[in-house]
């Protein structure tokens, strides 16, 4: 008999331990349907739908972020949005990336009175990224320029020789593929590269000469590479006005958008490998006792933004990473 009635309460207590974790996954579905389903009614504009101005950010290395242009591209869509700010905290990036950026801005600003406020730096890219409003505004210590493009790549000819090593490789033309970093890098080589490099920093300086209405000895001084902090770019025609988000709100009001209107921050779409549900279920696996699984979902989420990070091509960028 107490054999039966311990079998009778082992059953029941495997039932409510199978009754909490289908509760606990239909609760998560729910939450993520829901999160979902907000983010999309937001972004459809049935949310939120009062006339504000929209923030969007632009921060750390850029790349190609197709999610962030979408976002800039739908802001001169919505018709809730009376302005942009864009505030920009970034060192650069890729010159191909920075561009799809500066044009996606431009077609904003086109649209809607559109600001760049620089919270910290906004050099190469990020520079590029500012010239895409019409009014920039910076810090008085916040720094910007960097005007000129760079390609780097480590050369382990040497190296490879010391240890024994060479490499053979069969080309249609001398130039495929070159420089490679583990073969010399020929004259020629080098020569085509640095074409690359002038037609990229010739592009770049058009647009800044354009866009902030320098003369050809304004525009010498100021893209030989350097960055200048807030005070002395304003002097330089780089930014336009000296201050912040307020600055920027004082501007925005000489073009009709009352300063007490609301701002709300617009964020790019999440990537569809969903890293922020991954934290989410390592959090769940965790107090659950599933450490194993836990550490292989953080795992794979910081593999994720380590992907993010990756740059190719050429650069627009202050400090780019030493090989």
């Amino acid at each position: 008999m107490p054999l039966e009635t311990d079998a009778v309460l082992d059953r029941r207590l495997l039932r409510r331990k199978v009754t909490f974790w289908r509760v606990l996954a239909i609760g998560v579905a729910v939450i993520a349907v829901l999160a979902v389903g907000l983010v999309g009614a937001q972004r459809a504009g049935w949310l939120g739908s009062l006339d504000h101005v929209a923030r969007v950010e632009v921060r750390g290395v850029i790349t190609q972020n197709a999610n962030l242009i979408r976002t800039i591209e739908g802001l001169g869509r919505n018709r809730n949005v009376r302005a942009v700010i864009v505030t920009i905290d970034s060192p650069g990036g890729t010159v191909a990336g920075s561009e799809a950026l500066y044009t996606a801005i431009r077609g904003v600003a086109a649209a809607k009175p559109t600001v760049a406020v620089i919270e910290g730096t906004a050099a190469s890219g990020g520079y590029i990224a500012a010239i895409g409003a019409d009014h920039i505004v910076s810090r008085e210590t916040s720094v910007a320029g960097s005007i000129g493009v760079i390609a780097q790549f480590p050369n382990v000819v040497r190296l490879l020789e010391t240890i024994g090593v060479r490499v053979e490789a069969i080309r249609s033309t001398p130039l495929k593929a070159m420089p490679s970093g583990v073969e010399p890098t020929s004259p020629e080589a080098l020569a085509a590269l640095r074409e690359i490099i002038t037609d990229s920093y010739v592009w770049f300086q058009r647009i800044v000469k354009d866009r902030r209405g320098l003369t050809d000895a304004e525009l010498a001084t100021v893209a030989d590479g350097r960055v200048f902090v807030g005070t002395r770019a304003q002097r330089l025609k780089l930014v336009d006005t000296i201050g912040g988000e307020r600055e920027a709100r004082t501007w925005l009001a000489s073009k009709g958008v009352p300063t007490e209107m609301r701002v709300q921050l617009h964020r790019p779409a999440a990537r569809t490998d969903l890293t922020w549900f991954g934290a989410a279920a390592s959090g769940l696996a965790e107090a659950a006792g599933l450490t194993e699984w836990a550490e292989n979902l953080r795992s794979s989420s910081l593999a994720v933004q380590v992907e993010r990070t990756s740059l190719d091509g050429l650069l627009a960028l202050w400090q780019p990473p030493t090989p």
